[in-house]
This record gives C-alpha cells, structure tokens and sequence, in this order.
C-alpha cells in the first residue's frame, strides 16, 4: 500500500538520519545567509510614498516641484514657547543661536532666515497674538537619511542646552521652551520611536510566549521549543528579506517589520502547538517515538500547511493595494509566514523526535505498555471541560446558535459608529516632540497655518486671478497672492489657508467641493473641462485622496480575499457548504472585533478616532488566521465522520482540538495584545482589534458556533464531499 506523501515526509525528517542532516542544514542555512546578506532590521527604513503619482494631490506635488522649485531643502521647525508669554530675553537667546548657526552651521545645514540680524522688535511680531509661541524655521539638504539628519539634530540639542532652552522638560513650567517639528522633526521622531518599538516588542513578545507555554504545558523544555522553531525560522526571514530590500525589490517598512514580528511567534507557535498536541495524543499509543512522528504529520501536516496557505494567500493579497503602506506590507508577512509553516513541519518534527518523549517533562506521554513497566499510572489527559462543551454543542445547537449569533451581531451595531482618522501624525504619542510642536502651532496660530492647501491651476493663456473669488468661499480663511509658474506662465498657484483644523474630517470633505467650485469659476472664464486644468495639493487632499483610495483598496483586496481562500478551502474540504459557512463565521467575527474594539479603544481608552487603515488591516489577518482554527477543527471533525456517527464525530472534533485551539488562541492574541504596549496610536489600536478577534474566533466561534452549525446541517455539511474519496 501506497504511504500517503505527508507520511513518507514525517519518516523521511523523523528517521535518525534525515533529523540530523535537517537541523544540520537549516543551521548552516542560517548561518551562512546571516553572514552574507544583511537582517531586515539593519536596512534603513524607506519614507516611500503612500499614493500613487496618479492622484490629485501627488500631481499637484509634481507642477509644484516644477513650476515653482524651492531650493531651500527641507526645513526643520523649531517652535519656541513660554507659557506666561515670550520674553524680550528669550528673543535675544532666539537671535544668538540663530548666530551661532550662522557661523557654524550645522551639517547638511542650506539655509536660516537672517534672525541674528533682525530688530528683536521685528521678531517678535512674528509670534502668536497670545505672545506665548513663535515658529522659526531651518533647513537642511533634501533626501537626507534619518539617522544623518538625527546627529545635526543632537548638535542643535547640545546648542539648546548651553542657553538653557528645554527640549523635553514639561511645557507647563515657566522657561523657555523649544519642539523640533515639521518634516524633518516628525521623521527622526518616527524612525526613533519604531527603532525603539522594535527591541521592546520582540522582548515582550518572547517572555508572552514563553510564559504562556509554561503555563499550558507546565514543561519548561516543551516551552523553550517552539520558541527556537520561530527563532531558526526568523534566521532565514530577516536576511533573506534584508536582501530583497537592499536590492530595492521591497521597501522596509518599520511598522511591517514590527507587525511581523508579532505574527511569526503568534503563528508560529500556533503551527508548532498543532503538531506538538498531535504527537503528543500519538505517543500515549505508539512505543516508538519516531512512528509516533511519522503519523503525527501525516494527521495534522495537511491541516498546518492549509492554514499556513490560507495566510500567506490572505497577506498576498495586500499587493494588489494601490495605498503604499498596505502594499509594503504584503510580502514581508506573506513570506514570513510561508517560511514559518515550513519550519514547523520540517524543524519542529526533527527537534521532537532527536529530544524524544524527554521534551514533555515532567508529564511524560507513555503507552500503557511503557506506564506498567516503570509501575506509574498513564497520564493520559481527560478533556472534561472540552467534553462537556462537545455535548453541549451537539445537543443543543440551536441555543448555542442563536446565544453566540447575538453576542457577535450586538457587537456588530458599534461599527456604522466609529469614527476615522487618516493624520499621520494622530498615531504618535501626545507627548512626542514633533507632535508637542504641531500642538502648540494649533493652539496659538489660525488652524489652517499647520498645512495650507494647495491650489493649482493651467489658465490656458487666459487672464484670470481667482484670489477674491477664493477668498469668498465661506471656509476659506485667507488666500495668498498668486504665484506665476517660472516656466509655464500658464500655470498659477494660489495658497488657501482653511478656518478649521486642515487634518480635521470636516476639512477633507471640502476638497471636492473646492474642486467642483474652482471648476465653475474657470468654466465662467472660458476654460472646457474645467476639472482637468486644476489640482489640489497639500496635506489635507492628500489625507482626502489617501481616504479615498484607502476605501478602493478595501472594495478590491477584501472580496479577492474571500474569493481566495473560498478556492482554498474548497479544494481541501470539497464542501462547497463548508466553505460558505466557515467563511461566514470569521467574517462575522471580523465585524465583531471591530464594534468591540471601538468600544474599548473609544469608550476605554479615550481615542477619538482610528485610523482608516484598521478595518483592512484587521480584516486580512483576522479571516486568514480566523480560518486556521476553522480549517484545524474541521479537518478533525471530517476524519472522525469516517468511523463514527455525525454528532460523535462533530463532538470529538471539539475534543480533540479544544485545548491546543484555545492554547494557540491565547498565546496569538497575547501577542497581538502587545502590540497595545507601544506608543504607537495605530499599532496599538490594530493590536486591540485583532487580539479581540483572536479571542471570539478562539471562545465563540470556533468550540461554539462552527461545530452547531456542523450539527445542523447532519450530511449536508460535506456536500458535495459525498462524491469525492478524499483524506484530508
């Protein structure tokens, strides 16, 4: 008789042989990309753009550049501040390091306005009407790395320090302050933070996982094991993906590399402990310990490499996005994930069988043979609690389906309530620098100063000036003179001030009603097609257009995923009704995390909003790893129905996998749950999302709503399997 290839797999890397030349070569592996290409953390982060050249507001960016080039660089804004109010004094001390910036200038420094040489009385009238704040700026050359400009930034510091100007103490004390903000502020505030959040996130998520293996097996050594799976994993994932970004063929984006990080222990782990609990179910049957493996592969290796699969896919699917955060994440999970479900059935089956039963320690699974012969009782676990569960669900399917349908669709109701931001800079902490000065501009200056918009125009040779019409527009608070393009006298470009907050929802929704009012003012001008003569540039079309294109993203990669993985899923269970529900139920999971969520991070925590990009971000990981579970149950529940009846078999499913489910739940939702350790506003709202979801796919659905629905359908939940001989 033919071995099934998931067998002959497990007797090739399980056999004396073939363990030691697998950990042998996934070592040197290891070592020598380590050693040849650079880790993925070692690769300066790209500040890559997010919207396509395509959009307005990059279009607008684009004639700006051209037709109105600004040779300064890239300015650095110092936002000076006293809460009683400016001194003269302090205004001397402005005026002496903006001279000492003259005569020793700061590296990669190109330009500072002549401060130094001002009447103190001249600056000062450029403060706020509070007299509390002024902004001053300086610039450096453009393109410069974050890690280049940092250092100038640590001179300007020392600078500071010998006036006694404070850069960090409390704004509410009573002495000169100053806040580094503006681009080049927010960007070496960024890379510090993520620079940071990386160490701290690896170290949490470590001790989690380790500590909650721990406590789930009470084996120290079975705890350390996953834990080295991931890291042989992880030594092939960071260079190979340091390679891929130093020849440009990915972007390295810090928040994908920490997200990463996260994902490859929760799903890793999660792969490891399906295969463990298997082989461990096998060995309290089974003598020998490399057997033992062999069939623990082959009845658990489809189920793992289908779950693998089914993310890898699901993260894929991230490429197809034209927001260019969402695509720098999609190969860095995709492949991490591929590489960790691989290690799980090539490096885990080969540590387990070298270490034997030794590895579960002090709880040793022993055949009953093996127990009498040492003269000890067989410590076979009894599965009560997941018992009682099974028989609840299989006798009673319809309370349980209509119980947990109104605990998910009532948290269903808060999602048409959340509210969303897509401001960059509203996901930093409240009292990181380069945020602390865009707040003080906001508070002591006219809202609209923090980020005019941009308009632009191509008068077609026409003799138009639009500055009264613009300044009559009942949101517009004040229109700049217009401005000649150097090599296109065709094109003008005005500058409009808003009177409300430019990163507020309300500002975006007025950029296309400016556009379609600009557009009937150069109509009534003599201009055909008005709207293709006219663009709208500055951060608030920018946040418009990136909310635009983010809900385009949504309608594309949220179906095709879905469609995906409902080919996936077919092809391996060969129900076409197993597919729909399965699919059905982490869908609505998915919403139920978001109403959740809401709850917690609006009603809990305090957010205003979150930021656009959760509902996608959350939607791709919580189906694809939603359906591992789906996928692991399931798979036992259909070997089951082989030899015993439909309710034994749905029952025993529940069983079977209701201690390593809930185990890979807890330890995947922990982990993301870290994630709301960081000062990061959208890590930690993605992590509070999805760890909420992990746990209703792990509590709700999985033990509860899936099997009942298994219940009730009896036959017709393997349909059309019936027709098929298949072993899954």
């Amino acid at each position: 008789m033919k071995k099934h290839p998931l067998e002959q797999w497990g007797s090739m890397v399980a056999s004396k042989k073939g363990r030691i030349l697998t950990l042998v070569f996934w070592v040197l592996l290891v070592t020598a990309l380590s050693f040849a290409w650079p880790q993925i953390n070692s690769i300066e982060s790209e500040s890559g753009k997010n919207l396509p050249s395509t959009e307005m507001s990059e279009q607008a960016a684009t004639i700006i550049a051209e037709q109105f080039p600004n040779e300064a660089g890239t300015p650095l804004l110092l936002v000076w501040h006293r809460e009683n109010g400016l001194t003269t004094d302090d205004f001397g001390v402005i005026q002496k390091i903006y001279g000492e910036l003259t005569d020793k200038p700061l590296a990669h420094q190109t330009l500072i306005p002549p401060y130094d040489q001002m009447p103190t009385q001249a600056i000062a009238a450029s403060a706020s009407e509070n007299s509390t704040t002024i902004v001053t700026p300086v610039f450096f050359e453009k393109g410069l790395a974050t890690d280049v400009l940092q250092e100038s930034l640590n001179a300007l510091t020392k600078t500071m320090d010998e006036y006694n100007v404070q850069t960090k103490k409390d704004l509410a004390s009573d002495v000169l302050h100053v806040r580094y903000s503006g681009p080049v502020g927010i960007a070496t505030d960024a890379v510090s933070l993520f620079s940071k959040a990386d160490t701290k996130l690896l170290m949490a998520t470590v001790l989690l996982v380790l500590v909650l293996l721990i406590i789930i097996y009470r084996s120290p050594l079975l705890a350390v094991i996953p834990l080295i799976v991931v890291g042989l994993a992880y030594g092939i994932i960071s260079p190979t993906l340091g390679f891929f970004a130093d020849q440009g063929w990915i972007a390295k984006d810090s928040q994908a590399v920490s997200i990463m990080t996260v994902l490859l222990f929760g799903a890793g782990t999660d792969y490891c402990l399906f295969l463990i609990s298997k082989y461990r179910e096998i060995l309290f049957e089974v003598e020998d310990k490399t057997t033992a493996m062999k069939l623990a592969v082959r009845e658990s290796g489809g189920a793992i490499l289908m779950s693998a699969l089914t993310v890898v896919i699901g993260l894929a699917t991230l490429s197809l996005a034209h927001y260019g955060a969402f695509q720098r994440f999609a190969v860095p999970f995709s492949f991490g994930v591929l590489v960790m479900g691989i290690a799980a059935l090539v490096v885990l089956p080969a540590i387990l069988v070298l270490i034997g039963r030794v590895a579960f320690f002090p709880f040793v699974p022993r055949t009953e043979a093996m127990a009498q012969r040492k003269g000890k009782k067989q410590n076979k676990p009894s599965h009560k609690t997941s018992h009682k569960i099974g028989h609840f669900v299989t006798h009673k399917p319809w309370i349980v389906i209509v119980a947990t349908l109104l605990l998910l669709g009532g948290l269903t109701v808060f999602v048409p309530r959340i509210q969303y931001t897509f401001d960059l800079l509203s996901s930093f902490p409240e009292d990181m620098p380069s945020r602390e000065g865009f707040t003080l501009i906001e508070e002591n200056f006219s809202p609209g100063e923090l980020a005019p918009i941009q308009l632009v125009i191509d008068t077609k040779g026409n003799d138009i000036n639009l500055q009264q019409q613009l300044a009559s527009i009942s949101y517009i608070d004040s229109v700049t003179d217009v401005q000649i393009g150097e090599k296109n006298n065709h094109i003008q470009l005005y500058e409009l001030t808003l009177n409300i907050n430019p990163y507020a929802k309300e500002a975006l929704a007025h950029i296309p009603e400016l556009k379609a009012e600009v557009g009937k003012m150069l109509e009534t001008e003599g201009i055909k097609k008005a709207d293709q003569h006219l663009w709208i540039g500055g951060e608030t079309a920018s946040q418009y257009n990136t909310q635009q294109i983010t809900v385009r993203d949504e309608t594309v990669i949220m179906p095709t995923m879905i469609a995906l993985i409902a080919l996936l899923l077919f092809i391996y269970l060969r129900s076409l009704t197993a597919t729909v529900y399965l699919l059905a139920t982490v869908i609505i999971s998915y919403f139920s995390a978001l109403g959740a969520g809401w709850l917690i991070l609006h009603h809990v925590m305090g957010a205003e909003a979150i930021s656009g990009a959760i509902p996608l971000y959350a939607f791709v990981f919580l189906v694809a790893l939603g359906e591992d579970y789906n996928i692991f149950m399931i798979s036992e529940i259909w070997k089951k129905r082989k030899t015993s009846d439909h309710l034994t078999a749905v029952e025993e499913g529940v069983v079977r996998t209701g201690s390593v489910i809930t185990s890979a739940g807890l330890i995947l939702a922990g982990t993301f749950a870290v994630l709301a350790t960081l000062p990061i506003q959208v890590l930690v709202q993605f992590g509070v999302v999805t760890a909420i979801g992990v746990l209703l796919d792990t509590f709700i659905v999985r033990p509860l709503l899936v099997p009942a629905i298994t219940t009730i359908l009896g036959k017709y939940a393997f349909w059309p399997g019936a027709l098929f001989k298949k072993d899954i």
